[in-house]
C-alpha cells in the first residue's frame, strides 16, 4: 500500500476511533498516529504460546509460575488508582484491575465491563486495552497477541492478551503494559 493511500486511510478513521490493528497499523506507518511516549519493548525471547482465537480467550498448554504471579498482581496493586479485585468480565479465579472511582477514565469504550482495564487469568496470562500503536509494537515483539473482537468492538483496536510471564525480566516489561494500559485507559498517556 502506498504512503499516500495510508494517508488518506488514516484521515478519514483519525476523525473517528480506529476500528482494525490494520487501520491503526496504516495510520502509524504514515505518521497520522504517534505514540506521546513510546515504550522501548525489548523482543520476547519465550516462545508465544498457542491461544484460541474465540471467547473465552485463552492460552493453550501454558502453566504459569505462581510465584511471577503474584508478583505481577502485587506490582499492579502498587499502581496509583488501581485496585484488584475478581473481575466481573473473566473466567472464574481471574483477578480485575479496578481503576479507582476517584480517577477519570478517558476511554471508557476501551474497557470490557464497569472500571476493569485489565484482567489476570488463572495461568498468568492478562488481557489489557494498550494504545493501538503499543498494542501492534507488543504482538510484534512477542508480548502479546491480539483478542479475537478487537476489530469487531470500537474503542478495542489495542485490546490484547499479553502472554504469562516466564521469568522476572518478563514480568517487568509485563507490569511496564499494565501501566501503559492504565495511562491510556485514563488518559494519561
Amino acid at each position: 500500500m502506498s504512503k499516500i493511500a495510508m494517508s488518506k486511510i488514516a484521515r478519514f478513521h483519525f476523525r473517528r476511533p480506529i476500528r482494525t490493528p490494520i487501520v491503526a497499523l496504516a495510520c502509524l506507518m504514515c505518521g497520522a498516529l504517534t505514540f506521546a511516549d513510546p515504550v522501548d519493548l525489548p523482543r520476547r525471547i519465550s516462545q508465544s504460546p498457542a491461544t484460541t482465537n474465540s471467547v473465552p480467550h485463552i492460552q493453550i498448554g501454558v502453566k504459569g509460575d505462581p510465584s511471577l504471579a503474584a508478583e505481577l498482581l502485587r506490582q499492579a496493586a502498587e499502581i496509583k488508582g488501581v485496585e484488584v479485585r475478581p473481575t466481573v468480565v473473566s473466567l472464574p479465579g481471574a483477578k480485575g484491575f479496578w481503576i479507582d472511582e476517584r480517577v477519570t477514565i478517558e476511554r471508557p469504550e476501551s474497557i470490557a465491563g464497569g472500571r476493569e482495564f485489565a484482567h489476570m487469568h488463572p495461568d498468568g496470562s492478562l488481557h489489557a486495552a494498550l494504545p493501538p500503536e503499543l498494542a501492534i509494537d507488543a504482538v510484534k515483539r512477542g508480548w502479546a497477541t491480539f483478542h479475537p473482537w478487537s476489530t469487531q468492538r470500537p474503542g478495542w483496536e489495542g485490546f490484547v492478551m499479553i502472554y504469562t510471564p516466564q521469568s522476572i525480566e518478563e514480568l517487568q516489561v509485563i507490569i511496564r503494559l499494565v501501566q501503559e494500559s492504565y495511562d491510556f485507559v485514563t488518559g494519561k498517556s
